[in-house]
């Protein structure tokens, strides 16, 4: 069993409804300008936003695991990408991100390596540990292309 671990995130707020994260457990230069969204009061157009985090949180999760699930298991492929959506809605008053879609795209050489593909997505999806931290819906619409 392995260790608990912690990644340390800090913020630092600049001006208006925008701040700046940090991490000292990485390079100097990763800052990232966080804002509120534009879809609510005093948001900003353009800036990463909690909402965007999130989402990205569990999209990256799911290609980092299948990264680690398609080398373990021998698939040939050669691109992975994925398209993601975080929903946001309110529910009994408060704001939630209740949904992620993903729609992750593995180009494949060989048509043999088509089920491979399928069940190392779906195993991905069930371990990645974001996904399973959560508590949104997470949809995944996987495609399988040929080179």
């Amino acid at each position: 069993m392995m260790e608990a671990h912690y990644y340390t995130v800090d913020v630092h707020w600049k001006n208006n409804r925008k701040g700046e994260m940090t991490s000292p457990e990485l390079t100097q230069n990763q800052n990232i300008e966080v804002a509120t969204p534009p879809q609510f009061p005093k948001g900003m157009e353009g800036i990463w936003s909690p909402e965007h985090l999130f989402t990205a949180a569990v999209s990256s999760c799911l290609m980092t695991t299948f990264l680690a699930i398609a080398e373990n298991s021998k698939l040939e492929f050669s691109d992975f990408e994925c398209k993601s959506k975080g929903k946001l809605e309110q529910v009994e008053g408060k704001f939630l991100m209740t949904e992620v879609i993903l729609e992750p795209v593995v180009t494949i050489e060989n048509e043999s390596d088509r089920e491979k593909a399928e069940r190392v997505l779906q195993k991905s999806e069930a371990n990645c540990l974001i996904s399973n931290s959560v508590k949104s819906k997470i949809t995944m619409i996987p495609q399988i292309k040929l080179m």
